[in-house]
Parts: C-alpha cells; structure tokens; sequence
C-alpha cells in the first residue's frame, strides 16, 4: 500500500485574475475559479481583482486581494495604515454607510431564508449607526517579544496568521487606549518579564465630567520581578491609567495601580439617568454610543407602562435591565453568571431601584421550572450570546408576552429563533440593524415579536 502523503500540497506561487460577484457573511469577496467558490478577503463585488492563494480546501478556496485591477465604487481608503495587514478590522475599504448597508442586507436573508419573510412582511428598522472610529472600549491585544523588531509588539494579530501586528496606533480603539499602544511597547520591552506578557486586558470607563479612563490587565506567566512591579506602578502613573495583573485565570485578576481605588470602572446611560459600575473583566458593550441608542430604541419600542412586569433574559450587569425597572412595575433580570447577578444587585442599590429581582439560571436549559418564571410577565427582553436561545423558546411563547424584543449579535441564530417564535403563533413585527462594530462583519440586530391575530 503506498504511503499517504500528509504534507499540505504547497498553494499556486502566482496570483490569478476573477471578478467578485458577491459578498459573503463574513465580508470577503465570492467569486469562481474554474467553477470553484473562491472567498476573496479584501475584494468587493463587482471588481476585477488580482488575487493570491491563501488555503485551498475540498469545497472552496480562500484568497486575497494582491491588486484591485477595475475598483468598485464603493471602495473608499481604509483610513487606518494598518488595514491590509491587521486582522482587527475587515472591512475598511467599504465605506461605512455601505457597511451597514450590507449588514442589513445579511439580516434580510437569515430571516428570508429561515422565516420565510420579506422586507414588506415586516417594518424594517431605521438602521442605527454612530462614529466608525475610535469607538471600540473593550480589546484583548496581543503582546509578544520580537527580537528582530526590536522590541514587544502589543496589537491585534494579522489577518490569517498568528503574528502581531506591528502596529503603534489604531484607529478603531479608542483613542486614549490608541494612543498607549507605542509607550506601551517601548515598556514592556524594557521589563525582565517582557517575555512572560502574553496579552493585555482592555476596559475604557467613564468618569462623571465625561472623560475616559483606561484599565489594562496584564496577563503574565511567571511572577514579575520587583522591580517589574515598581514600573508598572510608575507607568500608571505617568499615563493614567488603572493596572490589573492576571498570573492564572480571570478569577486570580487583582488591582496593582492606583492602590487606594476600587476595582470598578463605570459608564452611564445619561438619557435614563443611570450609572453602571463594572469590573474591567465584566462582559460590557465596546460601542458605548451604539449601547446608549439600542437602549433607548429598546425603551421605546416595549411602551412600559406602570403595571408592566418585564423579563429580562441574558440580562449580564444589568444593562436592559435597570433602565427597564425605572418605568414599570417589576423587572427580572436572570443571568448565568452569579458574579453579574452580583454586579446586577450592586448596581440596582447603587441607582436606588427596588423593583428589580436577579437571579441566576442556565438559560440554555428549559425554564419553565424556575421560580421566577410567572403568567404575570407581559413583556420580554432578551440579549443571548451567539448561541441564540432556541432552548427557551417554548417557555417564552407559553408566557404569551404582548410584546418581545430579541437583541442578537449573530443573525443566524436570531432568524432560527424567529422562526419557532413564529411557529408558536407570534408575529414579527420589526428588525433592523445596528453598527455595533463598524469596519466589521458583525451584525448586531433587533427584533420585534407580538402575539398573532
């Protein structure tokens, strides 16, 4: 029997000419070689690019642009220099109001395809967008020591590779965590520990005059020296910013700098007079501004009023949730974390609410057991991990709420969603989408559910 060759068959050296036709979920140009579906990164449709080989697999090929030969007119200049090479961003050579143009687009289908639904089934949400740079308050950068750069790197990594960028700015973050990435490098090389920093912890909380503060942890895999302490403590100052250090897991997290301040960062929802504090490894959103309209529009849409009693599901700090106890009745807020339940419960005291319950449940099991699952709730809140809540879908119809909003960050899993909703006798009443990460290909949506007639 001949022996199997296990080495991958080395990619075509040249680069071939197509045009793109569409564009893919992910953002990537999609065009044909020799009948073969061919992914281009960095293309867009109907342009005629020169592209290389990057992997080839049995259904498809994944490539990218080498040269845009006849451009699209909608291709614009990636305002950040970085953009061909850093894998934080994929789609900043379309403008932004055709990035969410194409989002929305990409929503559409999910729900044409699962739900069976067109655009004049339902009302289409105006879509909502804010500034496309520096808007990012919440990253996890990369930091590696590079003998032949000469230093530590801290950024995100290339496209398509493991590398760090070899970056000292970024135009998506925001801009004082931006403008920390070049001192930061110029830092960490200089620590005896500098091989032992394998990625930095970002958070940006805000202070009451509406300036921003930064938080960064550093993970670090052996023990920092003292004097590696003693800089830390030195560079915070100089910058100020927070310092956290991690040496295991999330929970061994501990506050280096400032010595005498809590380990909590805070941000407002300043139309609902709401403050939240957070710790810098709590799940928050990284688009404050596109926060601040998803909760007010959620507002608006489920029309509280003094005897409503509302659900909220997936309800992390409290972030729907508080907001929503301010103008009804009674609000549940249920989470799988008990630590957010925690924070939930700290915030609520902190914005001196009383009508508001958090507690903890799995919420990728049925939940039409648990105690706070009760025929008084009239409206439902839900903002699921990517998973989607298809588990609990049952137990949401039976509630038979008047009104449900479903705020999703994967579209896939929201029209799958959908579409047992609309099994169990509701109507989808609206969905749009939001720019949560502009020069992405992420999708954060919204949809509107009512009980048929």
């Amino acid at each position: 029997m001949p022996r199997r060759n296990n080495r991958r068959a080395r990619l075509p050296a040249d680069p071939v000419t197509l045009k793109i036709q569409s564009l893919s979920h992910e953002g990537r140009g999609v065009g044909q070689i020799d009948g073969k579906v061919t992914f281009v990164e960095g293309a867009l449709p109907e342009e005629l690019v020169s592209a290389r080989y990057v992997r080839r697999r049995g259904q498809y090929d994944e490539m990218r642009v080498e040269e845009v030969l006849e451009a699209s007119a909608n291709r614009v200049a990636p305002p950040c220099e970085y953009a061909g090479t850093c894998g934080g961003c994929s789609l900043q050579h379309l403008g932004p109001a055709n990035q969410i143009e194409f989002k929305e687009s990409v929503l559409l289908e999910h729900l044409a395809r699962e739900c069976r639904l067109q655009p004049e089934d339902f009302t289409v949400l105006p879509r909502l967008q804010a500034q496309s740079q520096n808007y990012r308050r919440k990253a996890r950068l990369a930091v590696r020591y590079v003998a032949k750069k000469g230093g530590a790197l801290v950024g995100f990594r290339e496209k398509n590779g493991s590398f760090i960028t070899d970056m000292t700015s970024c135009k998506v973050l925001s801009a004082e965590v931006s403008n920390l990435i070049k001192p930061l490098r110029q830092f960490i090389t200089e620590l005896d520990g500098a091989r032992d920093i394998p990625q930095i912890e970002v958070a940006v909380g805000e202070n009451p005059d509406d300036s921003l503060v930064v938080a960064l942890v550093f993970r670090h895999m052996n023990l920092l020296s003292e004097k590696d302490i003693a800089s830390l403590e030195n560079f915070a100052s100089q910058w100020g910013c927070e310092i956290y250090l991690q040496p295991g897991n999330p929970e061994s997290v501990t506050k280096l700098a400032p010595s005498a301040s809590v380990d909590r960062m805070h941000y407002y929802l300043p139309a609902q007079d709401i403050q939240f504090a957070f710790h810098p490894m709590d799940f928050t959103q990284i688009n404050a501004e596109i926060n601040r309209m998803i909760v007010s529009r959620t507002l608006d849409i489920l029309q509280l009023g003094k005897d409503d009693e509302v659900l909220d599901l997936f309800c992390g700090l409290g972030n729907f949730t508080l907001p929503i106890a301010a103008a009804c009745k009674q609000v549940v807020g249920v989470e799988g974390s008990q630590q957010m339940v925690e924070r939930g419960t700290e915030n609520m005291r902190a914005n001196q609410l009383e009508n508001i319950e958090f507690h903890m449940a799995n919420l990728f099991e049925p939940i039409d057991t648990q105690p706070w699952y009760r025929d008084s709730i009239n409206k439902i809140v839900l903002d699921p991990p990517r998973s989607g809540a298809i588990e609990i879908m049952p137990a949401i119809a039976a509630l038979k709420p008047e009104r449900i909003v479903y705020i999703s960050c994967n579209p896939a899993t929201l029209a799958r969603d959908a579409a047992q909703l609309i099994a169990k006798g509701f109507e989808l009443k609206s969905a749009g989408v939001m720019d949560m990460f502009p020069h992405t290909a992420h999708v954060e949506s919204m949809a509107v559910f009512e009980p048929g007639n």
